[in-house]
């Protein structure tokens, strides 16, 4: 059976777009960082909630343009990462997959 075939038999080919990957991890972080802030309020000071909320950060830039008409500056991006933020990017990743 051909590769194509067995392809349309499970269910049809999913295209893996640059901008369907960057919007479903941009979505899940958004998603993620909500959650964050839901769980805080609701748990009580606890070893879970701290588990929860703990974030690692990563900071890149300023980012600097002269383009000699206008000059930008951009930064720095932050992001920061928690075990829901994971959570987020999943839900959204099964949730645009459940949509084609």
């Amino acid at each position: 059976m051909a590769g194509g075939a067995r392809q349309m038999e499970l269910g049809g080919t999913h295209r893996r777009t640059g901008r369907r990957v960057v919007l479903v991890i941009a979505g899940g972080l958004l998603v993620g960082a909500l959650l964050t802030q839901l769980v805080g309020l609701a748990f009580p000071p606890s070893a879970a909630r701290q588990f929860f909320i703990t974030t690692v950060s990563a900071s890149f830039g300023p980012l600097s343009v002269d383009l000699r008409v206008i000059a930008l500056t951009l930064g720095p991006l932050v992001v920061r990462v928690n075990v829901l933020s994971v959570v987020g990017v999943v839900l959204v990743a099964w949730f645009s997959r459940s949509l084609l």
